[in-house]
């Protein structure tokens, strides 16, 4: 049965259209066949996360207007990785009926429709919460994040969406050892979600939200795989965001900015 995953969060800037972006790459290395949504109709950045602007023909806006179908809009991106966009400025023609109707003929050919949902609670969020069946909140390690994504929760509530998965990115483990951050776990505790996958801050990622994987498996790429055999799976790995900040050597050469 396809899944249909709405990836959303309480406040932009959090990292939720990386996520989603990045969530499918690694979906598609289990050999999924999965496909990304662009759901922020209107400030839709999905495609250059996907690096997929110069490959989009058609998109929502010639589907309702029956330029095109849903077939001929979807960009494949790989062998088993493809993307749906939404860059058009007709965004008014997009109705919520038009995307149910989009995401109910996607799941003909794929196992994952991940739907790249836009911050807050407007008629958006609306539009790309109707056909899920799953959710993902994506937080960052901030008060306002959390305090917003609690009532995004209750939002996806309202729409019968209760499988909801939390990850919380950019943590450093450091700041956590220090307690001058929230920790994954107290977040989740006060969401009262489980924790899906925790995201490292990452200095090294490129303008699509990229690791440079080719010289190294960051501890982000690795991140994303053990969400994917999460979400796949039904297991429960998690990155130890602490590992190279934990015992006293550690605390000292961060002490001494070594």
């Amino acid at each position: 049965m396809t899944r249909v995953i709405t990836i959303t969060s309480g406040k932009g800037g959090v990292g939720k259209t990386t996520v989603t972006a990045n969530l499918g790459r690694a979906l598609a290395a289990l050999n999924k066949k999965v496909v990304v949504v662009e759901g922020d109709i209107g400030l839709n950045n999905l495609d250059v996360c996907l690096g997929a602007e110069e490959k989009i023909v058609f998109d929502a806006g010639e589907v309702a207007l029956g330029k095109a179908t849903v077939a001929q809009a979807v960009v494949p991106l790989g062998e088993n990785l493809s993307f749906f966009p939404a860059t058009t400025s007709a965004s008014n023609l997009i109705t919520t009926d038009v995307f149910l109707d989009i995401v109910r003929e996607l799941k003909n050919s794929f196992d994952y429709v991940l739907i790249d949902s836009p911050a807050g609670l407007e008629e958006n969020f609306h539009r790309s919460s109707v056909g899920a069946t799953e959710g993902i909140l994506v937080v960052t390690p901030h008060i306002s994040s959390v305090r917003d994504g609690s009532k995004t929760v209750k939002a996806l509530a309202s729409y019968g969406i209760h499988n909801v998965g939390l990850v919380v990115n950019r943590v450093r483990g450091e700041f956590v050892e220090d307690k001058t951050s929230l920790s994954p776990e107290e977040i989740a505790k006060s969401l009262h979600l489980p924790i899906l996958g925790v995201l490292p801050e990452d200095d090294y990622l490129n303008l699509y939200g990229l690791a440079d994987v080719e010289s190294r498996r960051s501890d982000t790429t690795y991140s994303y795989s053990l969400i994917a055999e999460n979400l796949e799976k039904g297991s429960h790995k998690i990155f130890d965001y602490r590992a190279k900040y934990k015992g006293f050597g550690n605390k000292m050469k961060r002490w001494l900015g070594l």
